[in-house]
């Protein structure tokens, strides 16, 4: 990493490829960004991926990612798979830019998986010159050191976590990882680097990542929409001070996302509430509404990618998205999250947090409920999110926002692979049954521990389209069945292992699988669900 010299207080204005050239050889090189494009500092990545495919330089770099970045295809991180240019990668999340974790999954370069909110909290430990953090998070998964320590295959040797006991209580130890360059993003710029995000969707974790390598030493390259005057940028809306800022690279055709920009996702427009396009009644669907019941109003809770994302949408549908507020892990408080790839894109926010503040809140125990997904399920209510069918995923804020939130309610389809469901008229029908089990015997790997869960005194519930279950000291038990569904063929026997039944055994909500406003507003003010 070659720092270039500073004349006075301006920054350098340089091209992409021309700032890339100052990263040398073994560098630890850091990337901020998020889903389908947000604050991705996209003319950095490539400008990077080109410098080495035409000169195999720089080698055997270090990555890290807190967030997940990319299209699931080769946007995002993916371009920087490139045999001989990465030796290691440390990631939040990695399922974003699957090149990347194909050569994890070969053993080609040594691979982490970290809280995303653990890294997100690590990068500002570092600025502030911290050996790296105590935290609660990760305890009895995959993370636990007396497990993988966060390893994700077996080229991966070195141990970087470390289990500690402080007065009869046990902590993992995180390390600060010295930062040798960042590629980060911002909407403008002046001649001194004095960075606004006014059309950027979060902060993420942008001001922790350019104070760590600034104060190791490190190469900033921040990457802009444009540049203007010295000085002409509202001071309360200046993210990053000029002085962290090495290199300045201007791309005008910067976008808030892959599939374009929209002035909602920034905050400067709010969309009417009857505007809301109603969410095609599937099982998807299903998943939503019954989730829904489980938050309460008043409540703060989180909602995460994947089959629990469309819940904002379906509160906003039934008149009560605004008794609530839901947050995502990226920052937005409020509002409703688009979904897919753009998760963390939200519109009609209340606040807009950073990322390590975020985490703090939830670290801290501040929620009352998280929404989040699961791809394996085990009879000790453990939940494998992060590695499954020899794919690499990553674990995302999965890990943090499970170990914090007082009630975790995890959600998904009973089986995957081809399922088929038709809903309507007040029941569901598997027309065809999924290939593969997601109820197992035992999970291959622990994403969120069912045990340490109920050392905490946290309440589990996992939701899927034809079934409710819930946590006990004595295992995971079925308390609610779909109408339209059989109870042995259609859940028991598609199931991996054997489930309590509750002496109680109820019904789902017919509601929930009809056509219309499910009409639960009185319910849920109420909190008779």
């Amino acid at each position: 990493m070659r720092k270039p010299e500073k004349k006075g207080t301006k920054v350098q204005v340089m091209t992409a490829r021309e700032a890339v050239e100052l990263i040398d050889d073994g560098d630890t090189l850091a990337v901020c960004g998020a889903g389908g494009g947000i604050v991705d500092p996209s003319s950095l990545i490539e400008a990077l991926k080109d410098r080495y495919v035409e000169t195999k330089e720089p080698k055997n770099l270090t990555l890290w990612h807190s967030s997940g970045l990319g299209d699931r295809g080769d946007r995002g991180m993916s371009p920087l798979a490139q045999k001989g240019m990465v030796k290691r990668a440390i990631g939040g999340h990695w399922g974003q830019s699957p090149r990347l974790a194909e050569m994890a999954e070969k053993n080609e370069i040594e691979a982490y998986n970290f809280p995303q909110g653990v890294m997100a909290q690590l990068v500002r430990s570092a600025a502030a010159g911290h050996p790296g953090i105590l935290s609660h998070v990760g305890l009895g998964t995959f993370v636990d050191p007396r497990n993988e320590g966060g390893k994700l295959n077996d080229v991966t040797q070195e141990d970087l976590i470390r289990l500690m006991e402080i007065e009869g209580k046990e902590w993992l130890f995180y390390p600060a990882v010295p930062l040798d360059v960042c590629f980060i993003r911002a909407t403008t710029v002046d001649t001194e680097g004095y960075a606004s995000l006014e059309d950027e969707i979060t902060y993420m974790d942008i001001l922790a990542t350019a104070q760590a390598v600034h104060n190791n030493g490190g190469l900033v390259i921040l990457q802009a929409k444009r540049v203007v005057k010295a000085g002409s940028i509202h001071p309360k809306k200046v993210t990053i001070p000029g002085y962290l800022v090495d290199v300045v690279v201007v791309n005008p055709e910067q976008e808030q996302l892959y599939n374009g920009s929209d002035r909602f996702f920034s905050g400067d427009y709010t969309a009417e509430d009857g505007e809301v396009e109603p969410l095609l009644l599937d099982q998807r669907k299903v998943v939503a509404r019954r989730a829904l019941m489980e938050i309460a109003p008043g409540n703060v809770g989180n909602v995460g990618v994947g089959i629990a994302d469309g819940i904002g949408t379906v509160a906003r549908e039934e008149g009560v998205g605004d008794k609530f507020t839901l947050t995502v892990e990226t920052g937005p408080v409020g509002g409703a999250t688009a979904q897919g790839i753009f998760f963390g894109a939200s519109i009609n926010s209340k606040a807009l947090m950073s990322m390590p503040a975020q985490f703090d809140f939830y670290d801290g125990g501040g929620l009352e409920v998280a929404f989040l997904s699961f791809a394996e399920l085990d009879a000790k209510g453990n939940v494998n999110v992060h590695k499954f069918n020899g794919k690499i995923m990553g674990t995302g804020g999965f890990v943090n926002i499970c170990a914090g939130s007082k009630k975790v309610v995890l959600c998904g389809t009973l089986r995957a692979g081809g399922l088929k469901t038709e809903v309507g008229d007040g029941k569901i029908k598997i027309q065809q049954e999924g290939k593969f089990e997601k109820m197992v015997p035992e999970c291959s790997e622990i994403t969120f521990s069912g045990e340490q869960a109920l050392k905490q005194g946290q309440e589990v519930v996992f939701i899927t389209e034809r079934a409710v279950f819930c946590l006990t000291e004595e295992g995971v038990v079925l308390t609610e069945a779909a109408p339209g569904v059989d109870i042995k063929k259609d859940i028991i026997d598609q199931m991996g292992f054997e489930p309590i039944v509750s002496e109680n055994l109820k019904q789902m909500d017919q509601r929930i699988f009809t056509e219309g406003v499910m009409g639960i507003h009185d319910e849920f003010m109420k909190g008779s669900f």
